[in-house]
């Protein structure tokens, strides 16, 4: 078991390594430009869009934007559905590394976009496609050792934004997630629709929320991955808050990091109602982690095992993107079944 799970444990050290990412791109000088294939600038003749330039500050680096990007890559599934989800499709010409099944109103637009690759794209590859922009889920988009640091873009004329939640900040709420849609909105010259997408997800998280208000809080464990130690999300992630909004408690809330290994015998003591099962490729199967923790003797008296209380959910839906407000009404239902009949 101990191979088929261990894929997960990159996780644990890219949100540590992001701060080095960021810290050694903070002297970054950006080009907005982006020459056509005849060689001239096509973008020095057409009009300036209302509104810009516009300057992000974004994980130590700032970037000052003359016109929306027009050339996209997405690295990793949740910054290519946040751009899709804002109607962007027709700026983007490549994605990379899927992580689970794609919203279904977004898997016609998703499957448009050449994918570069299955996993993290080399720095090679990416400049093939032509971008103006790079957009990673994960720090490891930029990873410095992999030649794709975001100064090796930057001197390559492309400017690169990384999600939020992987900047090195001490926790991460749906705020950040609002904050994201909202800031890549203004990058691309398309406030209004990520003001409207913005409420949109807060709405259905409030809805999901006021179901289960008055509730008590049913205690949580997450399982990512592990046999030997379990790989769970601690009090920095977003799924920490996406539990407390479902009605949850994350038993590892105390961990002090988005991921990390906890023993058995402290998920034992910890005494988990219900277990939420994170889903992608690469780490086994739902069902595979499913038949692992039923299978342990130790764990038999843990009342989420002995009552088979499993809900199951995309890792996307618990990053920074548009799925985690999606997440919040499927943990409702799955902690507090009751109150959605």
């Amino acid at each position: 078991m101990s191979q088929l799970f261990s894929p997960a444990r990159t996780r644990g050290f890219l949100r540590a390594t992001a701060a080095a990412v960021a810290l050694s791109s903070v002297l970054l000088t950006t080009n907005c430009g982006a020459a056509d294939e005849s060689g001239g600038d096509a973008k020095a003749t057409a009009a300036v869009p209302a509104g810009f330039p516009v300057t992000v500050d974004n994980c130590g680096v700032r970037t000052t934007y003359d016109r929306p990007p027009s050339r996209v890559v997405t690295i990793h599934q949740h910054p290519a559905e946040l751009m899709l989800a804002l109607g962007l499709k027709d700026r983007m010409v490549g994605t990379a590394f899927p992580d689970s099944a794609v919203l279904p109103e977004l898997k016609e637009d998703y499957e448009a976009v050449p994918e570069l690759a299955r996993k993290e794209p080399s720095f090679e590859k990416v400049l093939d496609a032509e971008p103006d922009f790079v957009y990673g889920g994960y720090g490891s988009a930029f990873a410095e050792k992999e030649g794709r640091s975001r100064t090796a873009f930057a001197d390559a004329g492309i400017d690169t934004y990384l999600n939020r939640e992987y900047c090195g900040k001490k926790k991460v709420t749906m705020e950040d997630t609002y904050d994201e849609v909202r800031t890549i909105g203004k990058i691309f010259g398309v406030a209004d629709r990520a003001d409207k997408l913005a409420t949109d997800l807060k709405s259905r998280v409030g809805k999901a929320a006021g179901k289960v208000e008055g509730e008590p809080d049913v205690p949580v464990f997450v399982y990512d991955s592990g046999d030997k130690a379990a790989f769970t999300a601690g009090g920095k992630s977003l799924g920490t808050e996406l539990i407390r909004l479902a009605g949850g408690e994350n038993v590892f809330a105390d961990l002090d990091d988005v991921f990390g290994d906890v023993s058995w015998e402290q998920v034992i003591e910890r005494r988990p109602e219900v277990i939420a099962v994170y889903d992608y490729a690469g780490a086994g199967s739902v069902e595979q982690k499913k038949r692992f923790l039923l299978s342990q003797p130790a764990l038999a008296d843990v009342p989420a095992v002995r009552n088979k209380r499993f809900v199951v959910l995309p890792l996307t839906a618990t990053l920074v993107g548009i799925r985690s407000a999606y997440a919040v009404d499927d943990l409702a239902r799955g902690l507090h079944p009751e109150s959605f009949r």
